[in-house]
């Protein structure tokens, strides 16, 4: 038996430089798990609550006298025993007393300790049934912010590289081959700009959002002929940010839910995207299968605000074929065994899942072990950046350790 022998809760500090906590799990064998919960900017509305009120100082000061003791003499090899314990010690559906960031931090640093204890990668104690082997998602990275990553730039949230290849070092490079064209290419484009880099890493330009995409689409095409590579264009609309009064409200155009689905399917169209997320409001389920009949078949299709790695939405979203993918995020669900429920609905129903970082995310490489041991399709976890290199880096390890 793993058995947890102490339980702690700290204050750190995010990417973003906001406060978040983390957690710490020792074993009766000494073994012990660190880990960190990332926070977002670009939220859903149906997340749990990332800290109770009061924030990640009241989530510490509840820690000892409502989390520790639940957990003291729990077998960390038990997920389901671990992550039931913080939603008792919750006692809400949202995580609203403890904070759905304490339950995240809490969730994988016991699975961390246990994978320690065993002497194993992390992803083999997270590997979902069928999960066998180490096989490795694609690279989906921010190289252009917009909406709320970036004032001042697009309204369109993110530019992605989409980068495929067997190996996980030849789809990170061409991800990272991309950040830097693009940037050379808005460069060119505007010599006296001063750019800069948004919440994610990717950079940040005033510029429009088919300007935009075209400098992508180009970015992508050299990258692929320079590295044999398949990477192309992908972008998250996040268009709950800019949806309001029953229309989708950009700069220099205001679309009807009709108009937006024919607008993205037109992206796709023109730009050759592959990977197309949130294109809808978070409540549009149907307007969401309409985009997936119309471009499903050429891109992948992501459901994020939508879904919130919630089985409830995922369920109703499957139902209506609102998208052939949903993003996964730990801390939109709380637990593990809470996102692994998410995780695997939609494998059953024949959904992909893309294991994503969030704005304000911590230098760990959790995240590309939970992408391996769900055989994710994509690891979407930036660029550049220390918090988003750890991941690129610790999936780079992973393919080295099993190639």
């Amino acid at each position: 038996m793993s058995r947890i022998v102490a339980a702690d809760l700290e204050a750190i500090f995010d990417g973003r430089g906001h406060p978040t906590v983390e957690a710490t799990i020792v074993l009766e064998s000494g073994a012990r798990g660190r880990v960190g919960a990332p926070s977002g900017a670009s939220t859903g509305a149906h997340e749990v609550r990332a800290f109770p009120e009061g924030g990640a100082a009241e989530a510490i000061r509840r820690f000892p006298r409502s989390v520790a003791p639940r957990l003291a003499n729990l077998d960390a090899a038990d997920r389901a025993g671990v992550d039931a314990a913080l939603h008792a010690a919750d006692g809400t559906p949202e995580f609203s007393a403890i904070g759905g960031n304490t339950a995240t931090a809490v969730s994988v640093a016991a699975a961390t300790a246990h994978a320690a204890e065993r002497g194993v990668p992390l992803w083999r104690v997270l590997a979902r049934p069928g999960v066998e082997r180490a096989s490795f998602p694609a690279i989906v990275g921010n190289c252009l912010n917009g909406g709320r990553h970036a004032i001042g730039g697009p309204d369109i949230q993110e530019f992605l590289a989409f980068a495929e290849a067997p190996r996980p070092e030849d789809s990170i490079r061409a991800a990272v081959r991309v950040h830097a064209l693009l940037g050379e290419a808005i460069h060119r484009r505007y010599p006296a700009l001063a750019l800069g880099r948004g919440d994610e890493g990717g950079w940040v330009a005033p510029i429009g959002n088919v300007e935009a995409l075209e400098l992508l689409s180009a970015a992508c095409a050299k990258a692929r002929d320079e590295l044999g590579t398949s990477v192309h264009p992908g972008i998250d609309l996040a268009a709950s940010e800019f949806f309001r009064d029953g229309k989708y409200r950009y700069r220099d155009r205001t679309l009807d839910p009709e108009d937006q689905v024919a607008f993205v399917a037109q992206l796709v169209d023109d730009h050759g995207l592959r990977y197309v997320e949130d294109p809808l409001d978070e409540e549009a389920f149907d307007d969401f299968a309409a985009v997936t009949r119309a471009i499903g078949d050429r891109a992948v299709v992501v459901g994020d605000d939508i879904y919130c790695t919630r089985v409830p939405r995922l369920e109703r979203g499957i139902a209506l074929g609102s998208s052939n993918s949903a993003l996964i995020k730990v801390n939109q669900a709380g637990t593990l065994s809470d996102t692994f429920a998410a995780v695997d609905l939609a494998r059953a129903h024949g959904l992909s899942t893309v294991t994503s970082h969030r704005s304000g995310d911590l230098p760990e490489g959790w995240l590309a072990h939970l992408a391996v041991a769900t055989a994710a399709r994509g690891l979407k976890c930036g660029v550049l950046g220390g918090e988003r290199v750890a991941k690129l880096n610790e999936l780079l390890r992973l393919g080295r350790a099993t190639g």
